[in-house]
């Protein structure tokens, strides 16, 4: 049975049937408005429950909820600021690797022969190609940068192509790839190998995807996707079950350690301290919910701020 519509009032009643302290009904009706119950509510309620009650913990508020939401939307800003840069990084050396390898005509990526075509990925690399590349050459696009390309030099090199290409293309594009080219690439971020950098970039996407879309994002998990055990894993003394790190290999502790990786450490320096601010603030302006427990659904040993005391290798 689908669920009946509900007006704000409506709304704001079936809250405080919950439990849930509303002492301004205007600024609910505001605040709901403004973000929508679904995203709001359905999103970020789960922290605040009771689990034997099914209600919200006494004296859990709306603001409490609303001070959840607006950190994980600062924390995908945060994230999607870093990752333009690793997928930046990627779309230049990737075109150029390629393109050193194979020419600069558009034939050339829409080769199969110029890829890692085995029988275990030629399925994959015709759907690269017929589904993601092609299209982009022959129907009209948003992109002037394409058609200028098409209309002017009747090509479109990869160099080009490329920016028109989402994270999630390009990772795909990294994994098919031939040996030596995945290895050209790799060598722009030398604490990884060609196989590490593959896994890394397909958790990456996930992340990718959650912040293009405003999905929630502190407490995911990639859902069959790792980033590979990294020497820092055994450094942070990071729990194992069997042979398995419980921590930092599909959550949000993996996406820093990946950064960790991946970016200049410079600017990892830079994205750490603004994560630890961000983390901060979000446990001092909600009563409800201890450092310890959001550190622990993110994924977070208690010990991740040593994260920059290791070597990465």
């Amino acid at each position: 049975m689908p669920k009946p519509f509900m007006s704000y009032e409506q709304q704001i009643q079936k809250l405080r049937d919950k439990n849930l302290t509303i002492t301004d009904v205007e600024e609910a009706k505001s605040i709901l408005r403004h973000d929508g119950y679904y995203a709001l509510i359905t999103g970020y309620k789960d922290l605040f429950k009771n689990p034997s009650t099914k209600n919200y913990r006494d004296g859990t508020t709306l603001q409490d909820i609303l001070a959840l939401y607006q950190f994980d939307e600062q924390l995908r800003e945060l994230t999607l600021r870093h990752l333009l840069h690793i997928e930046r990084h990627i779309r230049s050396t990737l075109s150029y690797a390629f393109c050193d390898q194979f020419g600069e005509q558009q034939s050339a990526y829409l080769n199969p022969a110029n890829y890692d075509n085995t029988k275990k990925k030629s399925n994959a690399i015709n759907r690269l190609i017929t589904k993601y590349l092609s299209p982009l050459l022959t129907k009209q696009t948003s992109y002037p940068f394409l058609e200028h390309n098409k209309k002017v030099h009747g090509n479109v090199p990869l160099w080009v192509m490329v920016n028109a290409l989402s994270f999630g293309t390009l990772s795909k594009m990294y994994e098919l790839s031939v040996s030596k080219i995945q290895y050209a690439v790799s060598r722009n971020f030398p604490a990884v190998n060609e196989k590490q950098l593959g896994q890394v970039l397909d958790v990456l996407t996930d992340y990718r995807n959650l912040c293009a879309h405003n999905e929630r994002m502190f407490s995911h998990r990639c859902a069959k996707k790792d980033i590979p055990d990294f020497p820092l894993h055994k450094k942070l003394s990071i729990p194992v079950q069997g042979n398995y790190y419980l921590c930092g290999k599909r959550d949000y502790f993996a996406v820093v350690l990946a950064f960790r990786y991946l970016l200049p450490n410079s600017e990892f320096l830079r994205y750490k301290s603004q994560l630890s601010k961000l983390i901060e603030e979000a446990v001092t302006s909600n009563q409800q919910i201890s450092r310890d427990v959001l550190l622990n659904i993110m994924g977070f040993p208690a010990n991740w701020k040593k994260v920059t005391s290791y070597r990465k290798i």
